[in-house]
């Protein structure tokens, strides 16, 4: 039965204390609660309570197969939840915690099969945000979060888009403003014979090739229907609006890019289709030197600024009833930017 409505507590720095004890509490006795991480607003209950966790799949609409990060507020807490420590988690843990890393490795029975969709493996990881680790560590128990929006759809960047997708059907959103990095964490199974990257994010494959010997890609750039993953979000169509996406690659030079994506607009408008742009800077520069924008959303001047916008962007246009949105793939495949473009490419129905 879902509520009727659910709690939002804007943080400041007044109420900051009672907020997070009244929301742990929620969080210890069996709730549900939305919070900020520094990759996006996680839904967030007791990882080690199967009736708890029971309430986020049930709220998100999420498949039962699909595993959920286990989030934790110490490095101590890793020995209650994995079975074994491999050596090079500890380095790193050292590196890159806490922060938008999560580590696979072998769980303890104490983990419920719910919680890691049936599997042998937990996924792990160390938020850095104030607010995530002040309510992990008052709830006193490891706290299970897949991003806080129903399930397939855009991640949610901010407490308004956790309002949107889940209201009535959680107890708490905890509003503490905009995440940083706007993308989820990247994730690294470490019970493989080696490291190998499962889903891409601000921990690039570069980031972790300078502190192991071989790190392995695990992951491709579409949904499998089929495929038993460790991980989420490798299995099911995700990131997705209910606006018809269409990601215009970079296949020739900018003024050729900027062309195709105006004739793509021009096009869908002559079918009398509403129309929005994502574009990067650089593309709308071009684009406007000869064509009026209309509908348009900025992604930024790089991958780092398009990780942020590019969520907040699909959800604009979605939230106005657009049947169409364009989004422009200008974005340089390095770092952050092959986690942006893997997401893209999850979330488009069409691939130009």
């Amino acid at each position: 039965m879902y509520k009727t409505s659910t709690q939002l507590l804007k943080l400041n720095n007044k109420n900051f204390n009672r907020y997070i004890e009244y929301a742990s509490s929620v969080v210890y006795n069996g709730g549900t609660v939305a919070f900020p991480t520094e990759t996006v607003y996680g839904l967030g209950a007791n990882a080690l309570e199967h009736s708890a966790v029971s309430k986020i799949f049930e709220a998100k609409g999420r498949p039962a197969d699909n595993p959920l990060i286990v989030h934790i507020s110490s490095k101590e807490d890793i020995s209650k939840i994995a079975l074994e420590i491999p050596d090079q988690a500890h380095k790193l843990i050292d590196l890159f915690w806490p922060g938008p890393l999560t580590l696979i490795m072998k769980r303890k029975r104490i983990v419920p099969d719910i919680t890691t969709g049936g599997l042998d493996t937990v996924a792990i990881r160390m938020p850095a945000n104030k607010i995530a680790i002040s309510l992990l560590k008052n709830s006193g128990c490891p706290i299970a979060a897949p991003s806080a929006n129903l399930s397939g759809k855009p991640s949610p960047t901010t407490a308004q888009h956790v309002l949107k997708d889940l209201n009535g059907k959680i107890d708490i959103i905890i509003d503490g403003g905009d995440v940083t990095i706007g993308l989820e964490s990247t994730v690294l199974d470490l019970t493989s014979s080696y490291p190998t990257i499962l889903r891409p994010g601000d921990i690039s494959y570069n980031d972790l090739c300078a502190h192991l010997d071989r790190v392995e890609v695990g992951y491709n750039n579409n949904a499998e229907e089929s495929k038993i993953v460790k991980s989420p979000g490798l299995k099911y169509k995700h990131y997705s609006p209910k606006s018809h996406v269409i990601l215009a690659l970079l296949t020739s030079t900018i003024e050729k890019h900027a062309e195709k994506i105006v004739q793509l607009q021009k096009e869908n408008k002559e079918k009398k289709k509403k129309v929005g742009l994502l574009l990067m800077e650089e593309t709308s520069q071009h684009i406007k030197s000869y064509y009026h924008l209309n509908n348009s959303f900025s992604l930024g001047k790089n991958a780092i600024d398009a990780g942020k916008a590019l969520f907040r962007g699909l959800r604009y246009f979605d939230d106005n009833n657009f049947d169409i949105i364009i989004v422009d793939g200008n974005i340089n495949n390095e770092g952050i930017g092959v986690a942006v473009l893997n997401r893209l490419r999850k979330a488009a129905d069409e691939i130009l």
